[in-house]
């Protein structure tokens, strides 16, 4: 029989009853291959191929490939589990981005301490080269076995599927349910490269009037060099912490007075003024005028632009006893820029486009569970912006935005940024006829300003399709910031028009763009990106002036005064403390330059400086300070 091979592969004849196993064999691919994919199915190697079948193989590099073996690890753990505790109850083992965990009802309370005991246990099972093997169960045979093995959360489960059959595995005298696929055997787990990381409670299908269970995390790469990669990427992403860094350096506090609101100490007021004056710099130089609207608006407002009836319970409330009125704190800012729209005299089409931004602090609802840093808060200042234009001006305006985003992303040493093309929501408002304009606008628009981009299916807004630009840190992570969002629902809604050219009423296309997207959120990015130590025009301490003793602190706070009228961010340490102590100190709190003067710097009007990072002093004359300086801390 014939067997198509998908790729650069010629289409390969095989006897009947070959398996996939069988087929890589054949190919000479056996060694890297842990699963194949079958008429688009993903599936074990052992199963048996058919005529005319679409074949392809799935080996550790893949991302399906590392997610079938970190599952198929969680069903080692199992076992290991109930080798340890015969009576334990399983619930589900799944692989996560980061490794597998497995959900366990026992009598015993695990730590960390045991967890090198279970790490033994399962490579004691990986030695053992036991096979996975799949067979489909008749659902209410499957519901009595696993009464008779005594694990109710696994036939709670079966009872919720809808099909007659459930897959059921066996490694050794192992039984699980699952879908699959796994890798063929226990020999394909690389042991060395395992390593269970922690545990943790979790409520039985996330519902907290169910059984408590424990939460045994772990992950395992294809070989241990890439395990040891990730645990280091891991050490160097906590010293990161921005949470960490933010405290350390005096940037923000967090209360718990105010969760999920910021509290923005000295040297991070400095540091969100200074990333706010660059993007507002860019918006003026790309033709925004800057508004601001209100933080309260009525309950009706909402209404007509739908975000009360698909956002209601993100927003804050506010019900007015007194004037009988239900108003809504603003999680965003596009309604009151419509409003600003329609103010003042009918829009002509020599109008548009009108561009319009602010930086709107907006206040959403989000779970306390979610709450994180700088990076998921409820109180944010979003850098915003509207674009009130024509459909012939959508590729126009969408060419400048990328233009203006790629400017500040490289300010801010952002060159490595992904696009991703986010299509309709299920969940959405308009009509599909309205969808399909607005896509195909955004689908043009993209290919006009040269932008290569993944669709990211479904995740659009609600009222319009949008890109997403994604910036990958010093780390190699990616976060979501910019975007950019066609919109024909909104304006429609609030009866928004302009005169065009034959004197005829037209709705004008509403772009919804953002540059950083939140202003905190960004500012935790940054700190995670350098660790800290900032460029130097973007510190918030630019220079210390440290005097080396009591004799030199009148010459110490006269280049103080001179720096800091020269505009530079300066502090003056002129303590009664050692040099030495006074260097490590400031350069713990990561400021660029340390401004040394003593005895001799004091009688030749000089300074010594040093740089962050170095271990040597450059001695040099005031106007060679100030020369040295303009050239340090200028924007790249």
């Amino acid at each position: 029989m014939i067997i198509t091979l998908k790729g650069d592969r010629e289409n390969c004849e095989v006897d009947d009853g070959t398996s996939a196993f069988d087929l890589a064999v054949k190919l000479g691919c056996k060694n890297d291959a842990i699963a194949a994919e079958i008429n688009g199915v993903k599936s074990d190697l052992s199963i048996e191929l058919k005529e005319n079948d679409s074949v392809s193989f799935i080996n550790y590099s893949d991302c399906d490939g590392l997610s079938i073996l970190r599952h198929s690890t969680a069903h080692v753990l199992a076992k290991a589990l109930l080798e340890i505790d015969g009576t334990a109850k399983l619930a589900i083992g799944p692989s996560i981005s980061d490794g597998f965990y497995y959900d366990v009802l026992s009598a015993r309370v695990f730590s960390t301490d045991d967890l090198e005991i279970i790490e033994d246990k399962m490579r004691h099972v990986i030695d053992s080269k036991l096979k996975f093997e799949k067979s489909m169960m008749k659902k209410s045979d499957a519901i009595e076995l696993f009464k008779k093995m005594g694990q109710p959360f696994k036939v709670e489960l079966i009872e919720d599927i809808a099909d007659e059959f459930v897959g059921i595995y066996k490694l050794g005298d192992f039984i699980d349910l699952c879908r699959g696929p796994h890798v063929p055997s226990t020999s394909y787990i690389p042991g060395d490269a395992l390593r269970l990381t922690s545990v943790a409670g979790a409520y039985w299908r996330g519902d907290s009037s169910k059984a408590v269970l424990q939460r045994i995390y772990g992950t395992v790469f294809p070989t241990r060099k890439e395990m040891e990669s990730h645990f280091a990427f891991l050490s160097d992403a906590k010293a990161r912490d921005h949470r960490k860094i933010g405290q350390e350096l005096g940037i923000f506090h967090i209360d718990d007075h105010a969760p999920g609101n910021i509290f923005w100490l000295k040297n991070g007021m400095i540091l969100f003024n200074l990333v706010k004056d660059k993007v507002a710099a860019m918006a003026e130089k790309y033709g925004y005028f800057f508004v601001q609207t209100p933080q309260l608006l009525d309950k009706s407002l909402w209404e007509i632009s739908g975000h009360w009836e698909k956002f209601r319970e993100n927003m804050y409330v506010v019900d007015d006893d007194c004037d009988n009125t239900t108003m809504a704190i603003k999680p965003m800012n596009c309604p009151g820029h419509i409003i600003i729209y329609k103010n003042g005299p009918v829009k002509s089409y020599r109008d548009l486009p009108i561009r319009m931004a602010e930086f709107g602090l907006c206040h959403r609802n989000e779970p306390s569970g979610s709450l994180h840093g700088l990076m998921r808060i409820r109180a944010f200042t979003q850098d915003d912006g509207h674009i009130f234009c024509s459909p012939e001006q959508v590729v126009t305006e969408t060419q400048r935005f990328c233009e203006a985003l790629r400017e500040v992303y490289s300010i801010f040493g952002f060159n490595d940024i992904a696009v991703k093309f986010s299509d309709r929501p299920q969940k959405r408002a308009g009509s599909d006829a309205i969808w399909d304009l607005a896509e195909q606008s955004l689908k043009e628009a993209a290919d006009a300003a040269g932008l290569d981009y993944t669709v990211n299916h479904g995740e659009g807004a609600f009222y319009g399709p949008k890109l997403e630009f994604v910036l990958k840190d010093n780390l190699g992570r990616e976060w979501q910031c910019g975007t950019l969002q066609v919109d024909f629902v909104l304006p429609a809604r609030f009866n928004t028009y302009y005169i065009d050219r034959d004197g005829k009423k037209q709705i004008p296309v509403m772009l919804h763009r953002a540059v950083v997207g939140s202003l905190e959120r960004f500012i935790g990015i940054l700190i995670e990106h350098y660790a800290g130590k900032f460029p130097c025009w973007l510190a918030p301490v630019q220079v210390i002036v440290a005097s080396v003793t009591d004799e030199s602190a009148e010459y110490a706070n006269d280049v103080f005064d001179r720096l800091k009228s020269r505009g530079f961010r300066v502090a003056l340490d002129t303590e009664n403390e050692k040099i030495t102590y006074k260097i490590r100190e400031h350069f713990v709190q990561k400021v660029p330059f340390i401004v040394v003067v003593g005895k001799s710097e004091s009688q030749n009007k000089t300074v010594s400086v040093r740089a962050l990072g170095s271990n040597k002093t450059e001695e040099m004359s005031i106007s060679g300070m100030f020369s040295y300086f303009d050239s340090a801390f200028s924007v790249a």
